[in-house]
């Protein structure tokens, strides 16, 4: 369903294991840029009736999903901590093109959107399975069911916007840019992505 062309490393999750309070911060910092990636989308297409419908409640969800993940920490004495950049992020953000009509931006922008959230779906599930700390278990495997979810609903959105076979080209288009990326990305066991 979710697409993916490379699947995540699988030593990614024992390294991940190991450093599991660096990865509850990671992914604290993941969920406040999925709310204000979607609140950024409202505020640029307001016009767009649908998106401002779906969006609205993933800002709450991805909202919600921030305060669990503190939540969490809190439990294990972690501290969100300085700000922290995503280079897989910055990366994707790249295939946005500019110009041409503002349709096929936003289709790029609800596209990377999707992206994200299958990558994310994708480590939640190695997480739920495989990780020591059995209560988290079951957290990851609560938000793996959500970001699939909201992959779906990316993808969907963009169709409401582009027709569904110019979404589908540019979705596999860039989902093997977005295997490229992961290949190019050193493995780092204190990052969601």
């Amino acid at each position: 369903m979710l697409g993916l062309k490379l699947a995540t490393d699988p030593r990614w999750v024992d390294i991940a294991n190991m450093s599991i309070g660096e990865i509850l911060i990671d992914h604290a910092y993941c969920e406040q840029k999925a709310a204000t990636t979607c609140i950024s989308l409202i505020i640029m297409f307001p016009d767009r009736e649908k998106l401002v419908e779906v969006l609205s409640p993933i800002v709450s969800e991805e909202w919600g999903h921030f305060r669990m993940v503190l939540k969490e920490m809190n439990k294990r004495g972690y501290k969100l901590g300085a700000k922290r950049s995503d280079n897989y992020v910055v990366q994707l953000m790249k295939l946005e093109r500019k110009g041409g009509i503002i349709e096929r931006q936003l289709m790029d922008r609800l596209l990377i959107s999707a992206l994200i959230e299958a990558r994310s779906c994708e480590r939640f599930r190695l997480l739920s399975e495989h990780i020591s700390d059995i209560e988290l278990r079951d957290f990851y495997k609560e938000l793996m069911i959500s970001e699939a979810g909201h992959y779906v609903t990316f993808v969907d959105l963009a169709k409401e916007y582009m027709p569904e076979e110019v979404v589908k080209e540019r979705l596999n288009d860039m989902l093997l840019e977005e295997a490229k990326i992961i290949e190019s990305l050193a493995m780092r066991g204190d990052r969601m992505h």
